[in-house]
């Protein structure tokens, strides 16, 4: 068993006490596609607007080093939902907290397919990021009914869906976008997203944690605890920051020269790389797997240096095509491959506060994808898509400096 797995559970110290044992009897693959389907079309919420930041300058007359503030906010009311909306399903009946949320969800794309101010579209982009942390509160559930030892496999099958969402968000926003304008895919996700609760509320069943004497605000403050006192877990967040820095640095960007001569490619062509994406995130499927057998370590390594490598190939736009298609998978089995390796470390680290947990380590997620989408615009903006590259091999090769330095600062067990 690997190191961060075999830790001391150290949660308790904290009031955070475990989930009632009788949730863990194990999920069925129909329901396990459910959550991963759920999860697909939630996060998809926050990805639309990366192959539309063109079509969105030009409607509100925003500048083009200005346009990742969208993103950037997008991120920022997910990063406010995971601090105070996820930890929730430490408390309250988690079927509940999903479908409340779903809910508010489609009352903010509605509000974002309407408006007709930029700062109508900006305080709209914060509400669907703040809404969209449902994700995070079913990886969690997800990962409570598991079977025992199997926590790493569903969260790695879980969260495929979440990364074919993020991938395929970004050909179906080009597809509807050229077919109706970008207000047209908000209008879509709506009326998905509130179908997906009407779905969810039949199917989820009823779960409310078992009883803890903590309160909000000290579930609230037992997050940061937790993550100060286990460097497993600030080394695992750190970790998210960068991947995910990487990550939008790639797909924020990517839009800029893939529409602008001399390729001048549609929104939907270029949705298509999204796409190419998705063979990248399912080959990473099994990266829980190897976790839950203690290789979460090598996984992790492994993996960092294919995210570095991809760089080199994505590199060559616009003079390869080819090589732009290799790099993208490269990358997005990379980052597929960390993310569901530290929520499954993680999780079988404190499996009493599985919500607060994911809670905390995606808000370095959001951080880092914020970071990547506004450093990025601004980076082809002054150095063009050499610049891009040049950041996004830097946050990869950060990360590697972090893992290789943790890894070797691990006491050695005899």
């Amino acid at each position: 068993m690997s190191d961060e797995m075999a830790r001391p559970r150290i949660g308790e110290e904290y009031d955070v006490r475990d989930e009632a044992p009788s949730m863990a009897v194990g999920l069925s693959k129909s329901t396990t596609l459910l959550f991963a389907v759920a999860c697909g079309l939630s996060v998809a919420n926050i990805y639309y607007a990366q192959p539309l930041l063109d079509a969105m300058a030009q409607d509100f007359r925003i500048k083009p080093g200005a346009i990742g503030l969208v993103v950037t906010l997008t991120q920022v009311g997910y990063a406010l939902g995971l601090l105070f909306i996820v930890p929730l399903g430490d408390l309250l009946d988690r079927r509940r907290l999903i479908v409340g949320q779903a809910i508010l969800s489609t009352v903010a794309l509605l509000f974002v397919a309407t408006a007709q101010t930029e700062g109508a579209l900006l305080c709209g982009m914060v509400a669907v990021g703040l809404f969209a942390v449902v994700v995070q509160v079913l990886v969690a559930f997800a990962a409570t009914l598991a079977a025992p030892g199997e926590g790493g496999k569903a969260v790695g099958m879980v969260t495929s869906g979440v990364v074919i969402g993020i991938l395929a968000a970004r050909f179906v926003s080009g597809v509807l976008a050229d077919l109706g304008g970008w207000r047209a895919v908000y209008l879509a996700s709506a009326v998905l997203t509130f179908v997906m609760a009407a779905i969810l509320f039949c199917v989820l069943p009823r779960h409310r944690p078992s009883e803890t004497s903590a309160g909000y605000l000290a579930i609230l403050r037992s997050v940061p605890v937790l993550f100060l006192h286990e460097p497993v877990l600030l080394v695992r967040g750190v970790l998210a920051l960068l991947i995910f820095a990487t990550f939008s640095t790639f797909w924020t960007a990517l839009v800029l020269p893939l529409s602008a001569p001399p390729l001048a490619l549609s929104h939907g062509q270029i949705g298509l790389f999204g796409l190419i994406g998705v063979a990248g995130a399912l080959a990473a499927g099994s990266a829980g797997k190897l976790a839950d057998r203690g290789l979460g370590q090598w996984t992790t390594g492994l993996s960092l240096g294919l995210l570095l490598a991809s760089w080199g190939l994505i590199a060559l736009l616009p003079a390869s095509i080819p090589a732009l298609i290799v790099g993208v998978v490269l990358l997005d089995l990379a980052v597929q491959a960390v993310h569901v390796t530290n929520q499954s470390i993680i999780f079988g680290l404190f499996p009493h506060a599985r919500s607060r947990l994911v809670g905390g380590y995606m808000v370095f997620y959001s951080i880092g994808s914020a970071i990547g989408a506004i450093t990025s615009t601004l980076a082809f903006a002054n150095a063009g898509w050499s610049g891009v590259s040049l950041l996004g091999a830097s946050f990869s090769g950060a990360a590697i400096l972090v893992w290789a330095t943790a890894h070797r600062a691990r006491p050695r067990r005899s």
